[in-house]
């Protein structure tokens, strides 16, 4: 009997104008799009290879080791075509040295006060799942119980020796069926698109990716069909359900998240939040001041002349720092000269010693005034977004987009990776300029005995998660879009249980 319900009940969507419309409707766009995206990922990976090769082609012009600033790029995340997330929202590149330890908001992009918070400003295939899919399993649903009851012709099947589950289960297995051939056709069209380009190279894990967007979509589309036979089953006439079945898309997919975007944007701190710890950084780099010229005071030269009388032909050198309190930004730097007079050469000992001393103490005072920062950063800006996505999550598209960022590496998370392959690559530079002794070495401060060669400098490489932590990040909105269709399924079974007929 269950398999003659849903034969019937599919026959009657697949001959439906509504299938038809939705499955050319999903078609054309996610075609299209994917096309836009591809060559928009194509344009990005060019930016990433220019950026990379002229960030070497100026460290090999690099003279001392103390102007060996160095920029990091983060390629372009392939899975974005699927769901860009924060991988074009926040910058891709960021500076590092060795008197500055980055953090995630050196990198923003767009002006934006806290860039993590803007969920919806891109269109991806993720986006047009999210806004057309949620729409047609409305559309599929808000009639199958209501318009049967409306025509008489659900008496009629209850008259028969069938059980309202399996009614219930019949109607939610065709619809699924013909929501999920528009889904999966048009997602086997982007990875054919994407097989064919001569600039994508997917790999296993890629397509365990898409795998799990793939199972993340197919619990949100059954969320929604779900919330339309709630309302169907809750009302006796098919207007009223369309009807409801419209304010409860738009409230969910158009109203809510954008309401809990601009609460939480309204409500970020200003400045005032963060000046306790910009004082706070304060007073790590004045004791550093203090150490710096306490040797100054000490040093066999007279004085306290930070060059300590060693001048240039082209300039001199010296350690300065400036801060820029909206973002608690300190930077450290030091200049070099080219060449140094014969008079200033019994100088120069004294001149390594100085920075074999100094520079230490620049790197441990960079790094505790990281922590600073670090937390007071954290405590305005990541903190809202978390409980920003917090709020989302009581929507069906906040557990979705949360889950499909997640699978595709484009997550608050996989942002946060970047970064600390950043910083712990900043620290094999360090220790790297340990190892040859860079800060008491002349090279570190003069090029008068010739340029450093950067033969052997580290690399810079970045490989993205894999998916088991993906998985990971990705199973618990996506255990919370199950739960949810179960809730919604025990509720409509109950509530057309009792229901009169």
């Amino acid at each position: 009997m269950l398999s003659t319900l849903i034969s019937r009940e599919l026959l009657d969507n697949l001959m439906t104008f509504r299938f038809v419309a939705t499955f050319i409707i999903m078609l054309l766009l996610v075609v299209t799009s994917t096309s836009v995206l591809i060559n928009d990922y194509d344009r990005r990976l060019a930016s990433y290879n220019a950026a990379v090769k002229s960030n070497h082609e100026r460290l090999q012009e690099r003279k001392t080791y103390s102007s060996a600033n160095w920029d990091v790029v983060r390629p372009p995340n392939l899975m974005s075509i699927f769901n860009v997330g924060l991988d074009k929202r926040l910058s891709n590149e960021i500076f590092s040295s060795w008197g500055l330890v980055p953090t995630l908001w050196d990198g923003q992009l767009h002006g934006s006060t806290n860039p993590l918070l803007n969920l919806f400003t891109s269109i991806d295939i993720v986006f047009i799942f999210e806004v057309i899919l949620s729409l047609m399993a409305l559309i599929f649903a808000y009639d199958a119980l209501a318009g049967e009851r409306e025509r008489g012709t659900l008496r009629l099947v209850l008259t028969n020796p069938v059980s309202r589950a399996k009614i219930l289960l019949a109607k939610y297995i065709s619809a699924m069926i013909c929501l999920l051939v528009p889904l999966l056709i048009s997602l086997l069209f982007v990875v054919i698109m994407l097989m064919s380009s001569t600039i994508v190279s997917l790999k296993v894990d890629d397509f365990l990716r898409i795998g799990g967007i793939v199972l993340s979509s197919i619990a949100y589309l059954s969320v929604f069909y779900l919330i339309g036979m709630l309302i169907s089953v809750v009302t006796r006439r098919t207007s009223t359900a369309l009807m409801l079945a419209m304010f409860f898309w738009g409230f969910l997919v158009l109203v809510y998240p954008n309401v809990i975007l601009v609460a939480f944007t309204s409500a970020q701190s200003s400045e005032e939040r963060l000046t306790p710890a910009f004082n706070q950084i304060e007073q790590i780099w004045e004791e550093f001041d203090r150490e710096r010229k306490d040797y100054l005071a000490n040093d066999p030269i007279p004085g306290e002349d930070s060059h300590l009388g060693v001048a240039g032909g082209s300039g001199f050198f010296e350690i300065w720092y400036k801060q820029k309190s909206t973002l608690l930004y300190t930077y450290i730097t030091a200049s070099h000269v080219d060449r140094l007079d014969d008079e200033f050469e019994p100088q120069v000992p004294h001149v390594q010693d100085y920075y074999r001393s100094i520079v230490p103490k620049t790197i441990d005072a960079a790094e505790r005034a990281w922590l600073v920062r670090k937390q007071a950063l954290e405590s305005v800006f990541f903190r809202p977004a978390i409980v920003d996505r917090i709020f989302l999550r009581l929507s069906p598209v906040g557990m979705y987009d949360a889950a499909t960022q997640a699978w595709a590496g484009t997550d608050l998370f996989g942002l946060r990776d970047f970064y600390e392959a950043t910083r712990k690559y900043r620290r094999t530079v360090i220790d790297y300029l340990y190892d040859k002794d860079a800060f008491g070495d002349r090279q570190w401060f003069s090029a008068d005995k010739g340029s450093v060669k950067w033969d052997t400098f580290p690399q810079f490489s970045f490989q993205s998660s894999s998916v088991h932590i993906n998985a990971k990040r990705a199973l618990p909105d996506l255990m919370l879009m199950l739960m949810m269709n179960l809730i919604l399924f025990l509720i409509i079974f109950l509530v057309f249980q009792r229901s009169e007929v």
